[in-house]
């Protein structure tokens, strides 16, 4: 769940570096196709094919599993499965939200604390949360990834979830939490920060309180390593994520953000330092597709090259924040995947190579830290 830093400026379709497979001149000559390349018809039979190979998305909100009069309510849900086999998307991380009772929405673009929680209440909301994912799963005849060897069978026509969570604030402080989390709920994909500065660690939209990592947010880590749950550094300051990769023995996911040379004070994307030291530990940075930031399905593919040149096409992902994002999304359908696959092509990603971009690089992430890796 994301607001849009105020000051991002768009990125259009043909602004980006050339990846580094793609020569200066031919980047460049590409341009026009680039820019002209918006989703109009169908996909090409070569997009469809890469990914319904195996596409993933490393964080997702879709289904209506958000918001706390849903969870409260017990609303609806919204259409999943079809639209995941429809976009040839064989597993999203479906995240709970767990610190939403202390947040509020400001100016319609963005969330701050504005609430101190009471003991045991964002534990309360965590476990109702979990509750509905586990129904909309169940609605949806979605499966829910546990190991390893279930993640590796996932495909597009049968979709999977994998149990997340967008912050460590249903903890409490308490580490041996994650391990009621993971028997009881089936978590294996946690977020350790959101919008609160949690006890856990410093957030990138707050000043920070604890210089990064804090003990408790190093044992969630070594916990986390320990059951079979991978650990994601998305809002947590750069020096969290440093701390946090000094801790880890698995590769550490970034699940949602995008590049920017010098990211201002308070902002989600984040520098090159910020990316390398996540892909330094082997791991995966989801690009996102805000449309402030990308304004069209080409650009996100420019944006996710332009990752790819700074820390190598084996670290970045697809992070759609489906679901999440206030100010709306340039990719708001998983049907609109195979039209991503094609932008990634026209500017030079080889059929592999995309592969690894929509989803490859994520499953052998999660494949390294999931029971029965």
């Amino acid at each position: 769940m994301d607001w849009l830093d105020d000051n991002d400026a768009t990125e259009p379709a043909c602004c980006a570096p050339a990846p580094s497979l793609l020569s200066r001149r031919a980047f460049l000559a590409a341009g026009p196709l680039i820019c002209a390349a918006l989703p109009g018809g169908p996909a090409s039979a070569q997009a469809r094919a890469i990914v319904q190979g195996g596409a993933i998305d490393l964080h997702s909100h879709a289904g209506a599993l958000i918001g706390m009069w849903r969870v409260d309510d017990g609303a609806p849900f919204a259409p999943l499965a079809g639209p995941m086999r429809d976009g040839g998307v064989a597993v999203v991380c479906l995240a709970i939200v767990p610190d939403a009772p202390a947040l509020r929405s400001v100016a319609d673009t963005r969330y701050q604390p504005f609430h101190t929680p009471e003991p045991g209440e964002l534990y309360a909301y965590g476990q109702a949360a979990f509750g509905r994912l586990h129904a909309l799963a169940a609605d949806q005849g979605l499966r829910l990834i546990a190991s390893a060897a279930d993640l590796r069978a996932a495909r597009a026509d049968t979709p999977s979830a994998i149990v997340s969570s967008e912050g460590g604030d249903f903890l409490e402080g308490d580490p041996a939490k994650v391990d009621e989390a993971f028997h009881r709920w089936r978590l294996r994909h946690l977020q350790l920060t959101h919008y609160r500065v949690n006890e856990l660690g410093d957030i990138q939209t707050d000043p920070p309180v604890h210089g990064g990592l804090t003990e408790a947010g190093a044992e969630v880590i070594r916990r986390c390593n320990r059951l079979g749950i991978v650990v994601d550094v998305a809002h947590g300051t750069y020096e969290l994520v440093v701390q946090a990769a000094a801790v880890t023995t698995k590769p550490l996911v970034l699940s949602h953000t995008s590049l920017m040379l010098n990211p201002g004070p308070r902002m989600r994307r984040i520098s090159p330092d910020h990316a390398k030291a996540v892909a330094d530990t082997g791991g995966v940075i989801g690009i996102w597709p805000p449309v402030n930031i990308f304004a069209s399905i080409p650009a996100l593919a420019a944006g996710m090259a332009r990752m790819a040149e700074q820390v190598g096409v084996d670290h970045v992902g697809l992070g759609t924040d489906m679901g999440g994002l206030i100010g709306g999304s340039c990719l708001d359908r998983y049907e609109s995947v195979p039209h991503l696959a094609d932008a990634l092509l026209r500017i030079g990603f080889g059929p592999d190579d995309v592969g690894k971009l929509l989803g490859g690089n994520y499953a052998r992430v999660a494949s390294a830290s999931l029971p029965g890796a």
